[in-house]
């Protein structure tokens, strides 16, 4: 799955912001923070994994999440890109409008 995709889901996006925070945490603390079953924030998790935002491994009977930091520095990487990209622009618009600013009046 496309890792912005993934995160179109608001729950996914608060999934990742506690695994953030935490450092590691078990399916079972993210479980508690949220208000849907289990299965659904498996499911979520699982969206997560396969899109290569979060580790998962296995402690005991408990499953660790933790952050892919290739997987966000990937998606980092693209915005950087775009970033870049609309600040040339945005750059060359600024040249325009100041060049049309300081154009002496009655001169097109």
């Amino acid at each position: 799955m496309d890792k912005f995709a993934a995160l179109t889901e608001p729950n996914r996006r608060r999934m990742i912001e506690l695994i953030a925070v935490n450092g590691e945490i078990s399916s079972t603390d993210i479980s508690d923070k949220f208000d849907i079953s289990a299965p659904a924030v498996s499911q979520h998790l699982k969206v997560l994994r396969e899109a290569g935002l979060v580790f998962v491994k296995k402690r005991a009977q408990q499953r660790i999440y933790s952050i892919n930091p290739t997987g966000i520095n990937e998606m980092w990487e693209w915005l950087n890109q775009l970033r870049t990209h609309w600040n040339a622009r945005f750059d060359a618009l600024d040249a325009l409008l100041l060049k049309e600013h300081n154009k002496p009046k009655g001169k097109k």
